[in-house]
């Protein structure tokens, strides 16, 4: 379980309650059931129009994705890498077998066992780049769909917001001052649900989605780099202390406070790993 997810939702409808109680005379009247009809039946009403069925099945899931807490084995992985490249160096392929068995990330089961199977370095790269790029597009598109709600959440609101201005100046000469008050409140509540679902719910929802998306993509980088380093017959010490780098890295590539560290590191550490170094002995 995710706790910050659930603790900033709660905080900011905590927030929200507490203001309203603090502010208004009657805080009753910020509930407008007309205003939340407009709000999310319009917003998920767009959103099917925008999406086909097959795309907004995943969303469920994706959401689901949001409250879970994902452990990431990193040190794992490193260490399942350092004991492939023990194994192979001692031409223990039968321990590999073992261990893969064992393992599992079914991507770093995937990268060792190319290595074992001898298959070429650049076939290798090129496969767990592919996958890369479908795990990311596959993600990134889930995230879509909640920024393409956080747009149109607001549009309803001023939708809700020129219907109720209407229906009020339609009665504005008429003797019911009340009705006038209705559809001033129904103005402006849509509004302010349109505000609060965008950046409470659709955009932060979004933005944590895409952010497991990076985490994931990075380790699954540094996999990469550890089965060429693999292929490559580099040593386990070499091949655990350059992914402990890329790993003690990989959280300020993702503040973009170091968007160049991924390529040093490859260019420091791929060019040798093409050869094998006498010193990479266990």
């Amino acid at each position: 379980m995710d706790f910050s997810t659930i603790a900033g939702i709660l905080a900011g409808f905590g927030l929200i309650v507490l203001s309203i109680f603090l502010s208004a005379v009657e805080p009753g009247i910020y509930v407008n059931l007309t205003g939340l009809i407009i709000v999310i039946g319009g917003t998920m009403a767009a959103t099917l129009v925008s999406y086909p069925t097959h795309e907004l099945r995943k969303i469920s899931k994706a959401l689901a994705n949001v409250f879970h807490r994902t452990e990431y084995s990193i040190r794992d992985d490193i260490y399942e890498i350092a004991q492939a490249a023990r194994f192979r160096r001692h031409g223990n392929l039968a321990g590999i077998e073992e261990r893969l068995a064992k393992i599992e990330n079914p991507f770093l089961r995937t990268s060792i066992q190319l290595v074992v199977d001898n298959t070429p370095a650049d076939e290798i790269v090129n496969m767990l780049q592919w996958r890369i790029k479908r795990l990311r597009e596959k993600e990134r598109a889930e995230a879509q769909v909640f920024h393409t709600m956080a747009a149109y959440a607001p549009a309803f609101g001023m939708f809700g917001t020129l219907v109720g201005m209407v229906n009020m100046l339609y009665g504005v000469n008429g003797p019911d001052s009340l009705n006038m008050g209705h559809n001033m409140a129904v103005a402006l509540m849509t509004t302010l649900y349109g505000v609060l679902l965008a950046n409470l719910i659709f955009k932060p929802v979004a933005i944590k989605l895409e952010r497991r998306t990076e985490k994931r993509t990075m380790i699954m980088r540094m996999i990469v780099e550890g089965a060429i380093m693999l292929a490559s017959d580099r040593g386990p010490i070499f091949i655990r202390e350059t992914l402990k780098s890329f790993s003690a890295q990989y959280e300020d590539e993702l503040r973009g406070s170091s968007h160049s560290s991924e390529d040093e590191l490859r260019a420091s550490t791929g060019k040798r790993s093409l050869r094998a170094s006498p010193d990479d002995n266990f």
